[in-house]
């Protein structure tokens, strides 16, 4: 009996054990993570800084070699051609520091309200220039005869500051997902069954998953078009976006067990808002899918935005992943009955469910595959029916023959 107790113990503390080193791996692993987005970021940045700092004496050379009133067409040509490449701000003065007029003529990337006079652009202009001190040594243009004629400061472009703070960004708000994510699944852990707190973190996954996989492919495409200003601008927009996805994904999962709260809002906007973010993230997991839109856009209901694009998302993710083939089609239907009902089906032609998994795919913790359906479904039905007054069901399915997803909701009339 001794025995079989020490070797239970030894069996107790060796589960702890591994449980501590997989939690410092994965902290290692995020960890590497996080420092080498931050280093790829900064080495974008430097070479961003180089190709900008080429164009700054590439332009002062131009302005040099053809400000003469011999070459005044030459210049005139010159400038307006190279002016709008040049995305980062540049203040010409003359040698004793003081901006030349017309300040606007003179200025480039530097907003200037024509509404201000002549001394409050002048004022604002200094101000402006003395940052600038801070950044880079003004570029100086001599005369023959070696005196000072004028001085070009310059500084970053917005795109550069803004890739500088990007990772910082979106690991806190990484970080922020974590801690609120820790929150949950510890109230999960403590108040459910071990299959809905496992369900949790699988949804958890899921979720994370297309914001996660897009960020990644963006990042090869910053790598790509590094010498690109215009379609970086683009990258990191799209970049903003799935860190956006990321907060919103942490607003959802903090959302869970509370009461929301509902507004009145155009329910075909909120639902093309969705697809939209999700139908460009497609080509990133791999996806060939049409997302076929019938909307009306004259329905308004009371809705939770966050929670119940939450449902359309999950809906959308069943859809394409029951694509064997990863290509087809899903329709979004959205009407109105009698004022009294709200209906949105949602129809892929995917593989269809079998009698026994439609019975079951509302229960939490069920699951077809390695991904997906493990919380969403449950989650999508209580979120419809606990809080929003609707009602989720299987309209139609069969394998081979595709899905059928129906919500009913309340209308104004209800």
């Amino acid at each position: 009996m001794g025995l079989f107790k020490s070797k239970r113990t030894d069996i107790f503390y060796r589960f702890i054990y591994s449980k501590w080193q997989l939690k410092i791996l994965l902290s290692a692993t995020a960890f590497g993570i996080f420092i080498s987005m931050i280093l790829y970021t900064q080495s974008l940045v430097k070479e961003l800084i180089d190709i900008e700092q080429k164009s700054v004496k590439f332009y002062t050379d131009v302005y040099k070699k053809y400000s003469g009133p011999n070459n005044y067409e030459d210049y005139l040509f010159l400038i307006d051609t190279i002016t709008p490449t040049i995305t980062f701000p540049v203040i010409i003065t003359d040698r004793n520091d003081e901006p030349v007029y017309p300040y606007d003529q003179y200025s480039i990337n530097i907003e200037i309200d024509t509404s201000m006079t002549s001394g409050e652009q002048k004022q604002l202009l200094h101000g402006t220039i003395r940052k600038m001190k801070e950044t880079y040594p003004p570029i100086i243009i001599e005369g023959p005869d070696g005196k000072v004629l004028q001085k070009f400061y310059y500084s970053n472009s917005f795109l550069i500051d803004k890739l500088r703070f990007f990772p910082f960004v979106e690991i806190l708000i990484v970080m922020t997902f974590i801690v609120i994510g820790y929150i949950a699944f510890s109230t999960i852990r403590r108040n459910e069954e071990s299959k809905v707190w496992v369900g949790m973190a699988k949804e958890a996954a899921h979720q994370l998953g297309t914001p996660i996989s897009s960020l990644m492919a963006w990042m090869e495409i910053m790598r790509l078009n590094r010498d690109k200003p215009d379609a970086l601008i683009e990258t990191i927009d799209e970049m903003e976006s799935d860190v956006t996805r990321l907060n919103v994904i942490a607003t959802r999962f903090s959302k869970i067990g509370w009461r929301p709260e509902k507004l009145n809002r155009n329910l075909a906007e909120v639902i093309e808002e969705i697809c939209v973010y999700f139908e460009k993230r497609l080509p990133h997991i791999g996806r060939q899918i049409e997302i076929v839109r019938k909307l009306d856009y004259d329905i308004e209901v009371m809705v939770n935005p966050d929670l119940f694009q939450w449902v359309i998302e999950n809906l959308l993710k069943n859809a394409t992943e029951a694509m064997e083939n990863r290509r087809g089609k899903v329709i979004i239907d959205l009407s109105c009955r009698d004022r009294s009902y709200i209906n949105i089906s949602v129809t892929d032609t995917g593989k269809g469910m079998t009698a026994k998994q439609r019975r079951q795919v509302f229960l939490p913790g069920f699951t077809t595959k390695k991904r997906g359906w493990g919380l969403g479904l449950s989650l999508c039905k209580r979120i419809v029916e606990e809080y929003h007054g609707g009602r989720i069901y299987v309209k139609e399915t069969g394998m081979g023959k595709g899905t059928t997803f129906v919500i009913e909701l309340p209308g104004k009339d209800k």
